[in-house]
């Protein structure tokens, strides 16, 4: 195996991994030798992966875990450490949409829901897997944002303010504990094809969003999945804080 792709021996925890980008980073990870401990508040789901990764003989274990408490997210550090004895690798992929909102329309209970998971979810996963990580002075955490995390999002300012915030942990976070080994990236993608997109946008829609990237099209769930693996490589060591827009080219115009 390419050794900038080889995990063999790594321990991963990955959220929201029952479908879209969670699911398929799982798959990455284990085909290439990493042990996971995988999450979701949708267990039947999460569980049917982990079968799938198991009968492939991968070592994976799933977890029923609800991101907005800060004790499923410890509970699946501690799992990692407990089963596994370390964790090398954590994606705190677990992130919720919102229907087309006009900002002036936008109450306290969508933006509590969008902070609670989209936000604290990410930072109780980070709180706990940075502890575990300054026992080890190695680490690598990479959050999932959005290109409305790095830019303005018309009609859905809620899920926008919110990627935002996970930008501003992801920095923050890259500032205080680069001096420990621990790298702590983003990736931002552009309008996806998960189900998160086109359960909330019909194809008249979709084929819209396509006409604001450069490239056309909207991005493929495969295409994003392929950069976090590239950010998440044992051969990536000295890349931190960054946040990468994979967009099509939307950045760029």
């Amino acid at each position: 195996m390419d050794p900038l792709l080889d995990f063999t021996g790594k321990v991963a925890l990955i959220t929201g991994a029952a479908q879209g980008f969670g699911k398929l980073i799982a798959q990455e990870l284990a085909v290439r030798g990493a042990k996971l401990v995988i999450g979701d508040i949708n267990y039947e789901g999460v569980k049917e992966v982990a079968q799938a990764l198991s009968a492939q003989g991968a070592e994976v274990i799933a977890l029923d875990c609800d991101v907005s408490k800060n004790t499923d997210c410890k509970e699946m550090v501690d799992i990692a450490v407990k089963n596994f004895g370390q964790l090398d690798i954590a994606v705190n992929n677990a992130g919720v949409a919102h229907d087309w909102t006009p900002l002036h329309e936008t109450d306290e209970a969508l933006m509590d829901r969008q902070f609670s998971v989209n936000v604290k979810g990410v930072q109780f996963g980070m709180r706990h897997q940075i502890t575990q990580m300054l026992t080890q002075s190695s680490g690598s955490i990479l959050n999932v944002s959005s290109m409305a995390g790095l830019t303005g999002a018309p009609k859905v300012s809620a899920y926008s303010s919110a990627k935002h915030a996970v930008i501003g942990l992801t920095k923050s976070g890259a500032v205080e504990y680069g001096r420990h080994n621990i790298r702590i990236n983003a990736v931002c993608p552009f309008f996806t094809l998960t189900n998160m997109v086109t359960d909330m946008a019909d194809e008249e829609s979709l084929a819209f969003l396509s006409k604001g990237a450069p490239m056309k099209r909207l991005g493929e769930p495969e295409e994003i999945v392929a950069m976090m693996l590239m950010i998440l490589s044992p051969a990536n060591t000295y890349m931190t804080g960054q946040c990468i827009a994979i967009d099509g080219g939307v950045s760029a115009s």
